[in-house]
């Protein structure tokens, strides 16, 4: 008898998402932009859902679904994220969108997607899932329909990410002829029976890491990252760069760590040179970045080459440092685009030099901008400080000093263009004098993140208290 309740979150969030789609059929045009305040309670509501049967725990069909404490910190983590983005959403759409109830729904759409890319246990339901978040996010970026650079952002993503998809698939079509079966315990056990690397083995890992280093913008397959950001609609471009890629290292470390464990030796290394050129490449060609969304797409960039530094020597400690790392690198970088976001729908202007003397125009915008640069530049007293250092500790503990080393080196790097922007706000004179109006929700919903980062900066404990728990079902060592 299969148990249906174990997925009781996931099928109340497919309903919700149909009843926004639907919904934006039946109301006036003035209001649609309700739909936001639906699809934001869908959210809560869901996270409330998902504690309540957070005692539920098991696997569907054989363990093609897990549902387990992993499973349950990203149904909690996942829904804070788009949470946030359908706050930003909110002045934005009316401005900018059409379509109102397109975009909300295609936003739980892809929530969906991504907490089955956690949760799932075999390869072709992680790939579906990932599809599934890949297909939503073709449409969101694209979806500023009058606007060039959105239409060729999207063009750009689907041509791109289907031939990534492509590779991922072909190298999960070897991954199955060698090991027999498609679930990740088997695979395991069919690679530790197997005695080491051969070429058919080889070449699924390479396809592989090539297709998912290209879901989360790793180097050298980042090349779509900063044309994206830029054209895609700004809430948009915040859920790729924080929701997307965690729902990509979520299914990177149960894959990793479950299916391809017993060959570990032989793909650390490579993950960890991968790392390092993220690390470099994005925070020196962030440097020579003028437009605010193209350098956070480098600092994006970056910031996957710390968190594959977990990946690269993957045991208990350092996979719930990247699950830290996410979380607080998340939050620092959803504050940094609510600003970014808000500045957008009062001025129109993107580019570094437009945030010239922001803090005379919008006292709370600057500090709120300033402390998510210095939060992922890894400044004390916020998230990004006490995250790295966790990060780097774990890694440091596993042997890999070297690629502390280089971590560090380029933390000092980032903080050079984040420091740009906020010498922009702080020193030079603004070009306008008239002061900026914050909406009461923007300015409720960075008081909420700013205090997350400053909380987890300075008492990580019940956060790190979460993701010790999630890797525990991971089985590592």
């Amino acid at each position: 008898m299969i148990d249906f309740s174990l997925i009781t979150p996931e099928l109340f969030l497919v309903g919700a998402a149909f009843v926004v789609l639907v919904g934006d059929l039946f109301l006036p045009k003035d209001g649609k932009q309700g739909l936001a305040l639906v699809s934001a309670l869908a959210l809560v509501l869901f996270i409330i859902i998902s504690i309540s049967f957070a005692d539920a725990k098991g696997s569907l069909y054989n363990g093609l679904v897990l549902v387990d404490s992993y499973t349950i910190f990203f149904r909690i983590l996942f829904p804070l994220i788009s949470l946030s983005v359908v706050l930003m959403s909110v002045d934005f759409v009316p401005q900018r969108l059409r379509y109102p109830g397109e975009y909300y729904s295609l936003i739980l759409f892809a929530t969906l997607a991504m907490i089955a890319m956690a949760e799932a246990g075999e390869i072709i339901t992680a790939y579906i899932s990932l599809e599934l978040l890949n297909f939503c996010l073709y449409v969101l970026v694209s979806y500023a329909r009058d606007n060039p650079k959105s239409n060729e952002a999207g063009l750009k993503y689907i041509v791109l990410s289907s031939f990534a998809s492509a590779l991922l698939l072909y190298g999960f079509s070897f991954l199955y002829g060698i090991a027999g079966t498609t679930y990740y315990y088997g695979i395991a056990q069919s690679l530790s029976q197997a005695g080491g690397l051969n070429g058919g083995l080889i070449m699924a890992l390479v396809l592989i890491t090539a297709g998912l280093g290209f879901k989360v913008a790793a180097v050298p397959f980042h090349m779509w990252t900063p044309d994206v950001y830029e054209g895609a609609p700004m809430p948009v471009t915040a859920f790729i760069a924080v929701a997307s890629k965690a729902a990509g290292f979520a299914l990177l470390l149960r894959f990793f760590s479950t299916a391809l464990a017993p060959i570990a030796a032989e793909w650390g290394i490579v993950i960890a040179i991968i790392a390092a050129m993220s690390m470099t490449v994005g925070n020196l060609v962030a440097i020579q970045q003028r437009n605010m969304m193209r350098l956070l797409a480098y600092s994006s960039i970056a910031q996957v080459g710390y968190l594959l530094i977990g990946l690269a020597a993957l045991n208990s400690f350092t996979a719930s440092a990247v699950l830290l790392h996410i979380a607080g690198y998340g939050v620092s970088n959803l504050v940094a685009f609510m600003c970014a976001t808000a500045y957008f729908n009062l001025t129109g202007k993107d580019e570094i030099r437009d945030y010239a003397g922001l803090a005379e125009r919008s006292p709370l915008l600057a500090l709120s901008m300033a402390i998510g640069l210095f939060s992922l530049a890894g400044l004390p007293f916020f998230a990004g400080f006490i995250t790295k250092f966790y990060l780097f500790t774990a890694a440091a503990d596993s042997g890999l000093l070297w690629l502390v080393a280089v971590a560090v080196i380029n933390s000092l790097i980032s903080l050079y263009y984040y420091i740009q922007v906020v010498r922009q706000m702080y020193i030079s004179q603004p070009q306008e004098m008239n002061r900026l109006p914050i909406p009461r929700l923007t300015v409720g919903t960075l008081v909420v993140l700013l205090a997350a980062v400053i909380l987890i900066g300075i008492y990580p404990a019940p956060v790190l208290s979460a993701v010790e728990t999630a890797v525990q079902v991971l089985g590592l060592s």
